[in-house]
């Protein structure tokens, strides 16, 4: 039998060195999942992790699809260190974008530049009033977060559905369940000429400084990652536990609206039952790759999406079905969850320890022996 010994000191080498392990490993897995398949792993592999940064096109793609994950993940940081565990960023992600969706629809030929800032405060405010419901449930009824937050992902998708079939679907669409494509002037404006990224990148960087300056600078900051790590000592200082699931809740669904309206307002230009691309789940991976560090998740949003692109790639190119980017996406979480366990437990075995308690215990016996034998002499004489 084996168990798992708490080690005495984490690695600080290994703290920040598995993520790179964990996915050296998923790599691995890969190599023998293209091979199973009957494809060559090298061109699985380049599909992969070359072709998303073969040139300057392809990385201008790479960060559309890194942005919304990069975003998304920086409000989960701040739920994720204070101890609140919000499960349904891609609800907070999908209504978000309905709100800037109903924003971006109001606007005409006449409408000027300035819808676009409408857009983008309309998907905020959507997603932290998404979150807003979690927080209330969770501090007025202690409510389950993990749980009301999930379930709310299903509530959202099926208000997108309804109002993309139903009010605000396009008369001259053709009967396709999606609203009219918004005027030009919504259009969140783009960084370079001929290229499709736009200033969500600039948006994405400044969270990254903005974080890092709350998390590390900040009385604030400083109050919910001792309310995540230790709550009595929390409270023993005089932090506020509702206010710190309030703060946790309300960052991470503005921050998962204002990807919702980035993206709809952007990349998709009209709201459809695709809004929806799974990025609020993944952006929890990104997160975690990322050790909840706003630099590290940088790196980690960059991956996420080269594994979307790669998925993509691979279903056109090697005819494998597009869920293999979420099998990469499962295989570098589960690799980092085994990494980060064997970082915090040792092995060992069950039967060694119980022949060193057993070991012990003779020795203990045999140690008593001289103490007690002249008694029973003595007695025995008599």
């Amino acid at each position: 039998m084996l168990k798992l010994e708490p080690r005495p000191e984490l690695s600080r080498f290994w703290t920040f060195a598995s993520p790179i392990l964990a996915l050296l490993i998923t790599v691995l897995i890969g190599v023998a999942l293209f091979a199973a398949l009957g494809k060559d792993p090298v061109k699985g592999l380049l599909v992969f992790f070359y072709e998303p940064i073969k040139s300057g096109y392809a990385i201008g793609e790479l960060t559309i699809k890194a942005t919304p994950l990069l975003i998304i993940a920086l409000g989960l940081a701040v739920c994720f260190r204070s101890n609140v565990w919000n499960i349904g960023a891609e609800g907070q992600f999908v209504f978000g974008a309905i709100a800037a969706g109903g924003v971006a629809l109001m606007a005409d030929k006449t409408t000027g530049s300035w819808i676009v800032v409408a857009i983008l405060v309309a998907g905020t405010v959507g997603g932290m009033v998404w979150a807003g419901i979690v927080a209330f449930l969770r501090d007025r009824f202690n409510a389950n977060e993990i749980l009301v937050s999930l379930m709310l992902v299903y509530v959202a998708t099926l208000l997108l559905g309804y109002m993309v079939f139903g009010p605000w679907k396009d008369p001259q669409g053709y009967n396709f369940p999606q609203s009219k494509t918004f005027e030009a002037v919504t259009q969140i404006p783009r960084l370079f000429k001929g290229s499709r990224v736009s200033i969500g990148l600039i948006i994405a960087l400044l969270g990254v400084g903005a974080l890092w300056v709350f998390l590390f600078r900040t009385r604030a900051g400083f109050a919910q990652q001792v309310g995540g790590l230790a709550p009595a000592a929390a409270r023993y200082a005089g932090f506020s536990a509702r206010r710190a699931v309030w703060i946790a809740l309300l960052t991470s669904g503005g921050a998962a609206g204002l990807a919702g309206a980035l993206e709809v307002a952007g990349p998709l230009g009209q709201l459809t039952p695709y809004v929806p691309a799974g990025y609020g789940f993944a952006a929890i991976i990104v997160a975690f790759v990322g050790r909840l560090h706003p630099v590290g998740m940088v790196f980690s949003a960059i991956l996420m999406s080269m594994f979307y692109i790669g998925g993509e790639l691979a279903q056109s190119r090697l005819g494998l079905p597009k869920s293999l980017t979420g099998v990469f996406q499962g295989l570098l979480l589960f690799t980092l969850l085994a990494c980060d366990t064997l970082i915090a437990y040792r092995i060992r075995r069950k039967a060694a320890a119980k022949a060193v308690a057993s070991t012990m215990t003779t020795s203990s016996l045999q140690a008593s022996t001289p103490l007690t034998a002249p008694i029973v002499r003595s007695t025995e004489s008599t």
